[in-house]
């Protein structure tokens, strides 16, 4: 799978045109069509960074949001769905660490007494 791939995983139901979710990609430090690697916190954290400016400019957009309406869901409850998963990948966003975060840590720690 492919970053272009995972990014569309994490925003399913959106759909944009590819090279639309490429300059998201890029802007977020990621290539859409190198391999995604789960193992890395940093791509992790650029995935969900990108999902979460896709799902920004839906929500700041009302002529996109217009075109996302369904026939059992109104716009205002569409649009408050992505602005609760907007709140949620910031959360998430905000608690991930990097690879560099990741490897300055340490798995043991220590307790000195008087």
């Amino acid at each position: 799978m492919n970053n272009l791939q995972r990014v569309q995983l994490e925003t399913k139901g959106v759909k944009l045109d590819q090279s639309e979710l490429t300059i998201y990609l890029q802007e977020n430090d990621l290539q859409p069509f190198e391999e995604y690697n789960p193992q890395s916190a940093t791509n992790k954290r650029n995935i969900y960074r990108s999902a979460l400016s896709v799902l920004e400019s839906i929500a700041s957009s009302p002529d996109t949001m217009k075109s996302y309406k369904m026939d059992d869901i109104t716009i205002r409850d569409f649009h408050a769905k992505v602005l609760n998963q907007i709140d949620n990948l910031e959360r998430k966003i905000r608690q991930m660490k990097t690879d560099d975060q990741l490897q300055g840590e340490s798995n043991f720690f220590m307790l000195f007494a008087d």
